[in-house]
């Protein structure tokens, strides 16, 4: 996974956790994709101030991730479910058993991560 896919599926599970200041700051420069001069204009700090806070909210993020584990989690069971889907819109009659067999041990795998 891409740096900025994993900054915002860390953001939108852990981004309330954030202060709302850190949040604001966050979005802008991570997912509106404006320069860290433009913040720091906006929001009257300076360019390095906005820089230390993305940095120091990029790194809460990770440890929430580090000890929760439900980015990891999200991901594996969204592999999964695309595999079923991919499974049953290819399968074939002649292996239905083997497709159903595959599917079935992919939903558990998925209960077992919730």
């Amino acid at each position: 996974m891409d740096r900025l896919a994993r900054q915002a599926l860390l953001y939108d599970f852990y981004g309330e956790l954030l202060t709302e200041h850190q949040r604001n700051i966050y979005e802008d420069v991570v997912l509106n994709d404006y320069s860290l001069s433009e913040v720091a204009q906006d929001q009257g700090i300076s360019r390095q101030g906005v820089h230390d806070l993305v940095k120091r909210s990029t790194r809460i993020l990770e440890e929430y991730e580090e000890k929760l584990h439900l980015v990891e989690k999200f991901v594996a069971v969204r592999e999964k479910v695309h595999e079923i889907h991919g499974l049953t819109q290819h399968y074939e009659e002649k292996n239905l058993n083997q497709v159903m067999s595959r599917i079935e041990t992919l939903s558990h795998s998925i209960l077992e991560e919730l």
